[in-house]
């Protein structure tokens, strides 16, 4: 039962995970409400049913438009089976209880994000602001315990970022100052301090990885909403044990 289960569960990720594509890639250059059907970016033809089957039908084009011949980004495929895998996960992860809702409604709002933020190297404030009205509707019916140690998390989280983006002048983003100040609400202060820990080594690893590659990566800006949403998945699944372990260290 248990691997139907994920198997369903990784199903359905990948078909919210080639929408979460196209949320992530549309909302920021205001196309998502332009035209209803998938399309292919090069030629605009409207895509059949047949081509917008998850993974398979990028393997079975080649990743390749079927009229244009022009090729199709990897990310599609990618983001697709990550979000499937992730889906599953999750479900093996919390089990079928309230915080597997926590879980989906994260990982709806980080894969558009990373998106968003790899394509356009922006963190769209239409999703942020559609996202936050049903993390506060879940707190509302599974608070944090203390209950306002949401509204503490979210203040200490826009008030620390909010200091550190004004003395880096311009270190990060508005956008980055928002998406911590949402996930200050959903975690509280603890776990959002792990959360802008292993954000920032994310970020510093993929900055050195590309280096190491690459000298001329220097002068290139590394998006830091990837590494924001990597970190809030590992504390979503792992953060009170983290900080558990961390406390025995003194215990």
């Amino acid at each position: 039962m248990e691997i139907i289960m994920g198997l369903a569960f990784f199903i359905y990720g990948t078909i919210w995970g080639s929408f979460f594509n196209v949320v992530g890639l549309r909302v920021p250059n205001k196309t998502f409400f332009k035209q209803k059907r998938s399309y292919c970016d090069h030629c605009r033809r409207t895509l059949s049913w047949i081509e917008l089957i998850p993974i398979v039908s990028y393997i079975f084009s080649h990743g390749r438009c079927k009229k244009c011949q022009q090729k199709i980004s990897p990310l599609y495929p990618i983001i697709e089976c990550l979000t499937g895998i992730i889906f599953a996960f999750t479900y093996y992860r919390v089990g079928w209880n309230p915080t597997l809702i926590l879980g989906l409604l994260l990982i709806s709002l980080v894969i558009p994000i990373t998106v968003s933020d790899l394509v356009y190297q922006k963190i769209p404030n239409s999703l942020l602001l559609f996202f936050t009205p049903l993390f506060i509707l879940y707190r509302f019916f599974y608070p944090l315990n203390p209950w306002w140690n949401s509204l503490t998390g979210a203040l200490f989280a826009f008030i620390l970022i909010f200091t550190m983006i004004f003395l880096s002048q311009g270190g990060m983003g508005m956008g980055d100052l928002k998406y911590f100040t949402l996930l200050g609400f959903i975690f509280g202060i603890p776990q959002f301090l792990l959360l802008l820990f292993f954000s920032s080594l994310f970020c510093s690893v993929a900055g050195l990885t590309l280096l190491t590659i690459n000298k001329n990566n220097l002068k290139k800006k590394i998006p830091f909403g990837p590494s924001i949403g990597l970190a809030a998945l590992l504390i979503f699944y792992y953060g009170e044990e983290i900080i558990q372990r961390y406390l025995q260290l003194f215990y």
